[in-house]
């Protein structure tokens, strides 16, 4: 995006109230675009949430997060990405000062196969994809990556399925450790079926696993739908979450939309000396460039926990 349409942008979104933003009395507020104002905690955007702002290209994209005041990225499918993107995305970063956040230890079927079912196919193809990710890692200085351990196998019982996750994710760990890559292991809401549910499921691996390169991603919004009580339960396992994700529920958008306090939650993380990455994993409850400066607005609003 260029700078003087940036300006121009910015300078009619200041006058937002005035032509109507939504009939919402959040969406109507000024807009809070400060040029690299940063905030309390470090939250990262992913392609596709400025795109009507920055455009379709990535490259553009991160420079407009820099402009609004965020210092990381996620990206999931980044490993999935050229080599020639991955090289253009890790320079830029370098050139902002910003991080990188997760990308998926994706191998292609990460939806259809189960660590826990200790098939030695499954096993081996998670292993091929961590080194592949080793090397992706290298290009944009990236530290944490996504892993899921995929579905339940029914045919076997619960505790050797444990074991077998367990076996997987020291191996993982194994292949991390020596580059000073964390795993973190995310446990998710979109199917009864996966493996790992909650949060004190993810932190027995992670303690059984016994390394720094396996720890938790702990994602506010599915583990709102699967087991709430969410900052007693990060208490709980504090000592293994190594990554957050964002989405208020229900709806999975932006803060503000759904029944998270998220002003609470984030004041808890920040007075816990959290200094990772606080990834958006959600989309807009408002589309267009209108949703984009609403997306901004909530997140000034519940980050201003400090004041």
């Amino acid at each position: 995006m260029k700078r003087s349409e940036f300006i121009r942008d910015a300078s009619l979104l200041m006058a937002g109230a005035a032509v109507g933003i939504s009939n919402s009395t959040a969406a109507t507020k000024q807009p809070n675009l400060t040029m690299n104002k940063t905030f309390n905690l470090d939250y990262a955007p992913h392609q596709g949430l400025f795109k009507n702002h920055a455009g379709a290209n990535f490259l553009d994209e991160i420079k407009f997060y820099h402009e609004q005041g965020f210092r990381s990225i996620e990206d999931n499918g980044y490993l999935r990405r050229s080599l020639d993107e991955q090289k253009k995305i890790g320079a830029l970063l370098e050139k902002l000062g910003m991080r990188m956040g997760v990308f998926v230890v994706d191998g292609g079927q990460n939806w259809m196969t189960s660590l826990a079912s200790g098939k030695k196919e499954f096993l081996d193809h998670f292993v091929k994809t961590c080194h592949e990710s080793v090397e992706a890692a290298k290009r944009c200085n990236a530290k944490w990556l996504t892993v899921v351990p995929g579905f339940f196998d029914r045919s076997i019982p619960y505790g050797n399925q444990f074991a077998n996750v367990l076996t997987a994710m020291r191996k993982g760990a194994e292949i991390f450790e020596p580059h000073g890559l964390v795993m973190v292991l995310e446990t998710l809401s979109d199917t009864p079926d996966l493996f790992l549910q909650q949060t004190h499921e993810t932190y027995a691996i992670c303690k059984g696993v016994d390394s720094p390169s396996c720890k938790i991603l702990y994602d506010i919004y599915h583990m709102q739908r699967t087991e709430g009580d969410l900052i007693k339960n990060m208490e709980r396992c504090w000592d293994e979450i190594a990554y957050i994700q964002i989405g208020d529920n229900p709806g999975r958008n932006e803060p503000t939309t759904g029944e998270i306090n998220y002003k609470n939650v984030f004041k808890y993380i920040y007075n816990k000396g959290y200094k990772g990455v606080m990834g958006m994993e959600h989309g807009k409850s408002v589309s267009g460039k209108e949703g984009e400066i609403k997306l901004i607005n909530a997140y000034r609003e519940v980050d201003n926990f400090k004041l």
